[in-house]
């Protein structure tokens, strides 16, 4: 039987070629090869190798201080092809310096070019990224001049009269994985990771091109003793095993905790146990948000604003019954963690494979989709991935917004500085935000609006002081705060004059108060 070579971290990075592709899985610090990752930064430092890398991943894998942030180093990487950087910031310096090449794909495209890739298909065929900056007609993912004349990794294709992308496939050289353990003939099992993730496509991409699959783990048990179910890699598709030397430091569950079996599904906590999110604009906007739901909806929740309250308000209002939260991550049920723990939930029903979760978001489409947003134009086309010279990137972004049947982009009405007083009796503008959100034109094209009008599609841009809604002629005002003034609050924040609904509405004022506002009655088939 074909066993791997237990090797050290050095070893390891000896493995890896001047110039070739190097892949990891994971996201935000979750599965993070820490160890690994440590002494390639390490040897690059000191040696200049290895260098000149292309690296794939298609998640964040970053909590602005560990996982991808040590490969963030000029000549250290080339190229890099990613879903999202948001949590890397020296990765987004790169980009915006033109120190590295670089091309952003939807998250869950890439998490399932692994599966065409091993199979030999000819690339990854979807609609998804059309009419976006993944288009090559528009920008073809390309993140910075540096890019913009290199090859396009997209193409548009026909099929039976229709128009597609073909997402290219990319040779992988080296593949890091995470395992919580190893038996002695190199089985991987993954129980103590928060997430399922996309590990066995990316092994079996991997060795479709000839690639070396070095894994992470805790330790190395006896043969024999792991159940064969809870093998996710068998051990002869792994080449060597890097036992992490700090588990407390470098295998870490998520950013902020070494382990907690009640995001991995080997407890359950009192639901008790989590206070009342505090009263804050970034609430109330959520609380407005949840107040479009209906019963016995599947939901998803993005990054920024939705990761960080709509699941804190489900709970408090009692709503974790009558709705069910997933995260891209191939999460159900659960309450989602925030901020640097993106993707993981407290008390989850179920974990699946995250490349299986793109099969809903991209196939059915979930029901609801709660996301983050920092700009809407006159057409209702949404950036939610390039702010400036920073490029945070798309993430599940792309992929979870073009199917899912109703949108919900939540955003504060204008950005840096805002600042609002709110009471039972509406809310007040206190210090206006220096940079206008509802522009002429989005600055890129996270989100096409008229494609989704066309779809049928149902959108809401949700904000503490307006509620818009997107129609075939653009965004509809439809809902203002009480307090707030029409014209110097809302229209005179906005560099275009949006369609103004004949029966304009005030805001619940319940969305103001501190204590549970009672959205399970107020919610469709309540």
């Amino acid at each position: 039987m074909k066993k791997p070579k237990v090797i050290t971290a050095g070893e390891a990075v000896g493995w890896i070629r001047n110039g070739s592709t190097l892949c990891t899985i994971g996201m935000s610090l979750v599965s993070s090869c820490e160890t690994i990752l440590k002494e390639i930064e390490r040897q690059f430092l000191e040696t200049g190798e290895p260098r000149e890398l292309t690296y794939l991943h298609s998640c964040g894998q970053a909590d602005r201080r560990g996982g991808f942030v040590h490969l963030a180093h000029e000549n250290l990487l080339k190229r890099v092809i990613g879903g999202h950087w948001g949590l890397g910031p020296q990765m987004m310096d790169l980009i915006a310096g033109n120190k590295v090449e670089a091309y952003c794909l939807p998250q869950g495209q890439m998490a399932n070019m692994y599966h065409s890739m091993a199979l030999r298909e000819p690339g990854k065929i979807s609609k998804i990224g059309l009419g976006t900056f993944i288009d090559p007609r528009i920008e073809g993912g390309k993140m910075n001049e540096r890019t913009k004349p290199l090859e396009d990794i997209v193409e548009v294709i026909e099929i039976d009269g229709e128009e597609y992308l073909r997402y290219k496939e990319i040779p992988i050289d080296t593949l890091l994985i995470r395992g919580t353990y190893a038996d002695e003939n190199g089985n991987i099992s993954t129980e103590e990771e928060a997430m399922v993730l996309e590990v066995l496509p990316a092994v079996m991409a991997a060795k479709r091109f000839g690639g070396k699959v070095i894994c992470q783990v805790k330790r190395i048990l006896k043969a024999g003793s792991m159940e064969p179910k809870r093998v996710v890699v068998p051990g002869v598709f792994v080449d060597g095993i890097v036992v992490c030397d700090d588990v407390y430091e470098n295998h870490r569950q998520t950013s902020s905790w070494y382990y907690d079996p009640s995001y991995s599904g080997q407890a359950k906590v009192s639901e008790s146990a989590s206070e009342p999110l505090p009263l804050s604009v970034r609430k109330i906007i959520g609380r407005r948000a949840v107040m479009l739901l209906s019963k016995d909806s599947i939901i998803n929740v993005g990054t920024g604003i939705p990761n960080d309250v709509i699941g804190g308000i489900l709970e408090e209002e009692d709503l974790l019954d009558d709705i069910t939260i997933t995260v891209e991550s191939g999460i159900y049920g659960g309450v989602p963690a925030g901020g640097i723990d993106f993707g993981i939930s407290r008390n989850p029903q179920a974990l699946i494979p995250h490349d299986r979760q793109f099969e809903f978001y991209n196939g059915a489409g979930i029901d609801f989709t709660f996301m983050g947003a920092g700009e809407m134009d006159q057409h209702g086309n949404v950036n939610a991935t390039r702010m400036g010279n920073k490029a945070p990137g798309a993430g599940g972004f792309i992929d979870i917004t073009t199917l899912a049947k109703t949108v919900v982009f939540c955003s504060t009405f204008t950005g840096k500085d805002l600042d609002v007083g709110y009471d039972s009796e509406g809310i007040r503008v206190r210090k206006e935000g220096k940079i206008k959100k509802l522009v002429n034109n989005v600055q890129q094209i996270s989100y096409n609006g008229k494609l989704a009008a066309r779809n049928g599609q149902n959108m809401y841009y949700v904000t503490e002081r307006a509620v818009f809604r997107l129609t075939e002629d653009g965004p509809m005002l439809i809902e203002i705060a009480e307090g707030i003034d029409l014209q110097t609050d809302v229209l005179d924040q906005m560099e275009f004059t949006p369609l103004i609904s004949t029966n304009l509405k005030f805001t619940d004022k319940a969305v103001y108060q501190e204590k549970p506002v009672g959205i399970k009655e107020r919610m469709v088939g309540a």
